[in-house]
């Protein structure tokens, strides 16, 4: 009898990102790293909240953190 695999969370994933109680996933804006002199404040400003994940990519994320769905 084949034995079942039980599911992970990638640990990556999981500091990466947050899933809310209503099923959004939330991340950090990208591109904050280096070459900072040449954005405005207002841009580096955007990129160190918390934004939305599009719902084109919210699959991948909830795919690799499968005991975070709710909503």
């Amino acid at each position: 009898m084949p034995h079942w695999k039980s599911t992970k969370t990638r640990k990556a994933a999981k500091k990466r990102f947050k899933i809310t109680a209503t099923g959004k996933v939330m991340h950090y804006g990208a591109g904050k790293r280096h070459l900072l002199g040449s954005k405005s404040s207002k841009r580096k400003r955007k990129m160190s909240r918390k934004q939305v994940m599009s719902k084109t990519h919210m699959h991948h994320v909830t795919d690799v953190l499968p005991f975070s769905h709710r909503g």
